[in-house]
C-alpha cells in the first residue's frame, strides 16, 4: 500500500486546470477532505452527501451503493464537480449521479476513474486523512 502525502497532494491539485463549476458535491466521508481543498482553490459552494458501499476496512458492505442520509438538494441545471477519494467499481459515483440528476456532472477522484484524477491504479492508496487511528 502506498501513501499519498500532503505536499504531493497539494502539488498535484495545483496542476489541475478545472473548468468552471457552480457547486462541489463531496461524497462523505472519503470525498470531504479532497473537496475542501478543491473548494478553497475554486472558491465555490460545497455540499456533502453521504453515500457508502464499503465498510471502514474497504470491504464491500452492501450489494450496491446506498444513500445514507436523504437531503434536500434543490440544485438543478447546475454544473457540479462530484468528489470522492477513490473509485474502484464506480458504484458510489453512479449512485451520486442518479441522486443529482438534472445537473451537468464531472467527477474528481484521487485514485480511480474520474474526469479529473491523480492516479488510476489498482493498488490501494493510504490517504493522509485515513491514517488517523480510531480510539
Amino acid at each position: 500500500m502506498n501513501s499519498v502525502i500532503w505536499d504531493k497532494y497539494i502539488h498535484l491539485l495545483n496542476e489541475i486546470q478545472f473548468e468552471d463549476f457552480d457547486f462541489i458535491v463531496a461524497i462523505g466521508n472519503g470525498g470531504i477532505i479532497p473537496a475542501a481543498f478543491i473548494q478553497k482553490k475554486l472558491n465555490i459552494p460545497m455540499k456533502i452527501i453521504k453515500i457508502n458501499y464499503r465498510d471502514p476496512s474497504h470491504k464491500p458492505k452492501y450489494d450496491d451503493a446506498v444513500l445514507l442520509e436523504e437531503k434536500d438538494f434543490p440544485i438543478k441545471n447546475k454544473k457540479i464537480l462530484l468528489v470522492d477519494d477513490v473509485s474502484r467499481t464506480g458504484k458510489t459515483l453512479k449512485k451520486a449521479k442518479e441522486y443529482l440528476n438534472g445537473n451537468t456532472i464531472k467527477t474528481f477522484t484521487i485514485n480511480g476513474e474520474g474526469d479529473y484524477s491523480f492516479y488510476n491504479q489498482e493498488e490501494c492508496l493510504l490517504m493522509p486523512w485515513t491514517s488517523i487511528s480510531h480510539n
